[in-house]
């Protein structure tokens, strides 16, 4: 493998200058009076069936005693309850209570680290802390959570509703709720114990493999102690190659590096592997981790690159989108994706830095300034700039050379299509370990994030439409990948608990702790497949992955797309061009 060279460019000089005055993220939690007649939607402002979710209440407990009382009092009254956060980043409906008479519980001032014990090498915190008040407190201690995504903006409590997690193949593996050791959760209960009762569960507890990742079943995670260790450093060198041998290098890589990950350019026929790995602590460096697509950025920018990404899909200038996708990962590789050897400027690898500094980022969170320009974070709903799907999977390692063989098919018969992809910044892929818990990772295998365009027409295909629904469905149904529980569109979520071998012990606790399905909606229902309808069948539904073609009037035939076998997989049914 060879290094990356680095240099600076103008159009990277241009898209970096402006990060400079931050804008705090709008509460996804709306009300029309004093916290009751609300809405609720997530950070990027729509959910994958563009509807809107209502709830008749909203609470912002601060302590245990207040979700105690709340709950109490919801399931006194027989009302729905969901668990919402800060900043809401999981993109399907778990967010949303059924109907509109439902309870909200936001976990927004939860938000306290209330003990770092040093000796112990643990941390509790409430389930409203962020991972980086976690990462930073921690640090203080001389202490470090090792796995995490990468992105901070995400709550302790968020990230074990969906399983969020890093990348690694080491020890326990990349997931957050690998490193848990206690659980406290408040759940409903019955009369003569109060309306409310709060569960402490510990490593000897089997229901912790429940609640580890509870997709907001269960109740609500008041406090969570987390096992931690010696704060270290690592050592970044990202390495480009030619993807030729991608597939054959993909396990082998990630059982060499411990914080190993794989960005793939599958259009320009580039891999950029992250050689990532612990190094004694007293090696020099102060390296810094600020990953430029997580920067705040001026929304005259973030609206002109979405127009521009608009243009080009209208006008089916499928050369044009190339061309900027190759702009936008030169400008994002020449400065080494905003890695910085001391904070400042990044000089060469390898960059070596503690980890608190670079296992993850997010400075677009940042707080309200009175300056002349107001920046956001790219997703921010309030003004016109990203608007995407993201379909994410983990292939078990047994079959993800197979899966890697059939996207390169993919792309010798369209090259251009994966254009759309690295756009945005290609395919991200990273490694998973089994779990322990109940709806953990079933097996070893690597996660690919996948991320494009999203019209906000929802009767508008993309180009290449086609192309995007057979990867999906090649992952998800040919090698039977399973969906990121806070990511994708509803067909990734298809007969997903046949696929787990312990759905059945985790809806057996679901029933105990909370029997008359406080917690549930008629969506969740659907995606633990107690209930028929997560599919539906309507015009245009298959544009937005709300079911898999069955007939042409699921695409869009109008406009010349018509409902085809994949070009791959023969199996799959995809929006295609006539003729295509």
């Amino acid at each position: 493998m060879s290094q990356l060279s680095f240099k600076s460019t103008p159009f990277l000089l241009f898209f970096l200058g402006f990060y400079v005055v931050l804008s705090t993220p709008e509460d996804p939690i709306n009300c029309s009076s004093h916290n009751t007649n609300c809405t609720i939607t997530n950070s990027y402002g729509i959910f994958p069936d563009r509807s809107i979710c209502q709830a008749q209440k909203v609470f912002y407990p601060t302590q245990e005693e207040d979700l105690l009382r709340v709950v109490a009092s919801a399931t006194r009254k027989g009302k729905k309850m969901k668990v919402a956060t800060r900043f809401s980043h999981s993109i399907p409906k778990w967010v949303c209570p059924e109907g509109h008479n439902g309870w909200l519980i936001s976990t927004k001032y939860l938000n306290r680290v209330m003990e770092i014990d040093a000796e112990k090498r643990t941390a509790r915190v409430q389930s409203g802390v962020t991972l980086k008040q976690l990462m930073e407190e921690a640090a203080k201690a001389g202490l470090a959570l090792p796995y995490t995504p990468y992105w901070w903006g995400l709550t302790m409590g968020g990230i074990l509703g969906t399983g969020a997690h890093g990348s690694s193949l080491r020890g326990k593996g990349g997931a957050v709720h690998e490193q848990v050791v206690e659980i406290r959760i408040v759940t409903p209960a019955p009369s003569e114990h109060g309306y409310a009762k709060l569960h402490i569960l510990t490593e000897e507890d089997q229901h912790l493999n429940a609640a580890k990742v509870s997709l907001g079943l269960l109740g609500v995670i008041s406090q969570i102690t987390f096992k931690l260790e010696p704060l270290f450093k690592r050592s970044i060198t990202y390495v480009k190659e030619n993807d030729s041998n991608l597939e054959n290098q993909v396990i082998t890589f990630g059982q060499e590096h411990e914080f190993a990950d794989i960005i793939w350019y599958p259009t320009q026929h580039k891999a950029v592997y992250r050689v990532d790995d612990r190094v004694p602590i007293h090696t020099s460096g102060n390296a810094v981790y600020d990953f430029i697509p997580f920067r705040s950025t001026p929304a005259t920018q973030l609206q002109l690159l979405r127009t521009t990404e608009e243009a080009v899909e209208f006008t089916g200038d499928a050369k044009g989108k190339c061309l900027v996708a190759k702009t936008a990962t030169n400008a994002l590789i020449a400065t080494a994706y905003g890695l910085t050897n001391n904070d400042l400027v990044f000089s060469g690898f390898p960059a070596v830095g503690f980890h608190n500094h670079i296992q993850a980022s997010g400075s677009c969170l940042g707080s309200d300034r009175n300056t002349k320009m107001t920046t956001f974070c790219p997703w921010d709903s309030r003004i016109k700039g990203e608007f995407f799907h993201q379909t994410a999977f983990s292939i078990g390692l047994s079959v993800v050379k197979n899966f890697i063989e059939d996207l390169k098919k993919l792309v010798e018969l369209e090259p251009k299509a994966f254009c759309g992809i690295e756009m945005h910044n290609g395919i991200l892929m990273r490694y998973v370990k089994g779990s322990s818990a109940y709806l953990g990772k079933q097996e070893d295998g690597v996660e690919f994030d996948i991320t494009y365009y999203r019209s906000r027409d929802p009767m508008a295909p993309r180009l290449y439409e086609d192309i995007f629904e057979e990867i999906e469905q090649i992952g998800i149904f040919k090698y039977g990948g399973l969906p990121h529980w806070g990511k994708n569109r509803n067909v990734a979520f298809e007969g997903v608990m046949n696929k787990y071998k312990n759905a059945d012990k985790f809806l057996k606790v679901k029933d105990e702790y909370d029997p008359e399905r406080l917690f549930s909606s008629e969506w969740s229902d659907q995606v633990l497949g107690l209930k028929e309808g997560l599919m539906v069948s309507k015009d245009g539904c298959a544009l937005e992955g709300l079911c898999i073609c069955s007939n042409h009037n699921h695409c869009a035939p109008t406009k010349g797309y018509f409902c085809r076998p994949g070009k791959v997989y023969k199996k799959a049914r995809v929006c295609a061009v006539s003729g295509s």
